[in-house]
């Protein structure tokens, strides 16, 4: 076995490694595997000097990529390898395990339906978490499910993190101000993610086929009005990894480069489970252009790749826009649920004005039902709540309405709004 990478893009280096490797095969009647799944075929000198070694070298060589490729013109047997199944991934947890995978009540079967691992990548897991954790203790098989969870959940993370931002989830529905159709559909949402073995495995809705079994969301609504913490709530709420996407580093002007990032990007969450978060996604997700010259038809080549891996994702993906209408219709067609974040009302204003504040936080008077009477949303209450928190600290007092008054004047003047009198009544 040996990397793409340790084959030499020098020809006379190369042709000396033909015939020791030549020599090799002769004498043991080996096969080579070389490993080219994370090589970029976009570096021109080591894909020619790849497809050289392969075209000439005599005897089996066996290539593992990522995607099908011809190298040269040597005659090519392909084999389409599939990544475990969750019921096969089982199989593998509870040889890995031994006798505690039967005491570890049903976390066997949740880790094999919500990440995708290789075999090799369960046997480490097991042996890491073995040795954080011995099952022989009390309450040992439920703690080593625990180490188990977070270490799936950690394998990904530096393959994510080149392209897209990993949120710390803390928010819990405590945290969430919405109306009871809105909290019912995001509850439906982790449902589907906490039993979609159970549907698509032991129910067989996966035997006929995969399209359309991805997990997708699409939070639509103003800005400021919860949509990113309802994707912090189903994280917290599901225990997996928030990634938000960053447009800026997955879009490349160069052809094929922003389709390259997100496969990487897919990929990796689907091994670590993640919950991908598209922010503002119309920025990406926009509607497919008229065909007009060779860039409209990549741009849509793009778009293209994009419903395909939407629909194949095993994990949860979740889109955010102000701006519904900016969707193409066919994206709209795909997405398993839409949730429409409103605008809140002054009741749900006061509801998130009790919460905003911390239990520590010192508070004199503070009024939520007065407070409601700002005509902005939750987002926007958040600034002037943590605003007047550190001119109240500056003062030495709680936090008062005289504060909270003047952050309120502070935020209304970055978002270019007028304070009127109405909204103000009775505070003073």
């Amino acid at each position: 076995m040996a990397s793409i990478h340790a084959i030499p893009t020098a020809p006379h280096e190369t042709e000396s490694l033909m015939r020791l490797w030549e020599r090799e095969a002769a004498l043991d009647g080996r096969a080579l595997l070389i490993e080219c799944d994370d090589f970029d075929f976009a570096d021109g000198p080591r894909t020619a000097a790849v497809a050289r070694f392969v075209e000439r070298v005599e005897g089996a060589v066996v290539l593992s990529l990522r995607e099908p490729r011809r190298l040269g013109h040597r005659p090519t047997v392909g084999l389409d390898v599939s990544s475990l199944s969750a019921s096969e991934q089982q199989v593998v947890w509870r040889s890995a395990l031994g006798e505690v995978a039967g005491a570890m009540n049903g976390q066997v079967e949740q880790l094999a339906s919500q990440f995708s691992l290789t075999a090799d990548t369960i046997y480490a897991a097991a042996a890491e978490a073995r040795g954080r954790v011995d099952p022989a203790e009390d309450d040992g098989p439920r703690r080593l499910g625990r180490a188990l969870w977070q270490l799936c959940r950690e394998g990904a993370r530096p393959r994510l993190e080149d392209l897209a931002q990993r949120i710390d989830s803390r928010p819990d529905w405590d945290d969430l101000v919405l109306p009871e159709a809105q909290q019912q559909i995001l509850r439906e949402v982790a449902a589907h993610v906490r039993q979609r073995a159970v549907v698509y495995e032991d129910w067989g809705f996966a035997k006929r086929g995969t399209r359309g079994l991805g997990i997708s969301a699409l939070f639509a609504g103003a800005s400021g009005t919860g949509k990113t913490m309802a994707a912090e709530v189903l994280s917290h709420e599901l225990d997996l990894d928030l990634y938000r996407i960053d447009l800026s580093a997955v879009v490349s002007k160069y052809i094929g480069e922003t389709e390259k990032n997100l496969r990487r990007i897919f990929d990796a969450a689907e091994e670590a489970g993640a919950v991908l978060l598209f922010d503002e996604a119309d920025a990406l997700f926009g509607k497919r252009s008229e065909v007009k010259d060779s860039h409209d038809r990549y741009a849509n080549i793009e778009v293209s790749y994009l419903l395909q891996r939407m629909e194949s994702y095993k994990g949860l993906a979740i889109l955010t826009t102000n701006m519904r209408s900016a969707l193409d219709s066919a994206f709209l067609r795909r997405l398993r649920f839409v949730v429409q974040f409103p605008f809140p009302d002054a009741r749900h204003r006061a509801e998130i004005w009790r919460r905003v504040f911390p239990s520590a936080t010192p508070l004199d008077q503070v009024d939520p039902v007065r407070l409601s009477g700002l005509n902005v949303a939750g987002g926007n209450i958040k600034n002037i709540a943590l605003n007047a928190a550190f001119i109240a600290a500056d003062a030495a007092e709680p936090v008062r309405m005289s504060h909270l008054l003047r952050a309120a004047r502070s935020e209304y003047a970055k978002l270019e709004k007028q304070l009127t009198e109405s909204e103000i009544a009775g505070w003073e």
